[in-house]
């Protein structure tokens, strides 16, 4: 069984960093996509980062492209979101997610999910 648990959230200053991780238990997340996504209120889920780390492509929105890193210890069976030069529009509810099949970059297709880890960013 698919289990995702973020750890990491919480509250900085603009220009500030945080760093997100997923622990995965129940599948290999060497043979998965694996990704970052969240929600700010009002606003629908979108994808942030996403990592396949068979083929070592990764994947940014253009929101975060040079701000955040995403990573994989697949040792650990643990993701990473590195987030730095936070601001206030990252503010949002940030959740891992997993895929079995697809294109790690195509968000629609995540069907596994944590229970999220909330990042606010003051000015």
């Amino acid at each position: 069984q698919v289990h995702l648990v973020e750890s990491g959230g919480g509250s900085v200053q603009a220009g500030g960093s945080l760093r997100l991780s997923c622990a995965a238990s129940g599948f290999p997340t060497s043979r998965y996509c694996m990704a970052w996504l969240r929600q700010a209120p009002g606003k629908e889920r979108e994808g942030v980062a996403s990592i396949n780390t068979v083929l070592r492509v990764t994947y940014y929105d253009d929101a975060v492209k040079g701000r955040f890193t995403i990573s994989q210890d697949n040792a650990k069976n643990t993701m990473y979101l590195q987030m730095n030069s936070l601001k206030p529009e990252d503010t949002a509810m940030y959740y891992c997610a997993a895929a079995s099949g697809g294109y790690c970059n195509d968000f629609p297709t995540y069907n596994y999910f944590g229970q999220g880890t909330q990042v606010t960013v003051s000015s």
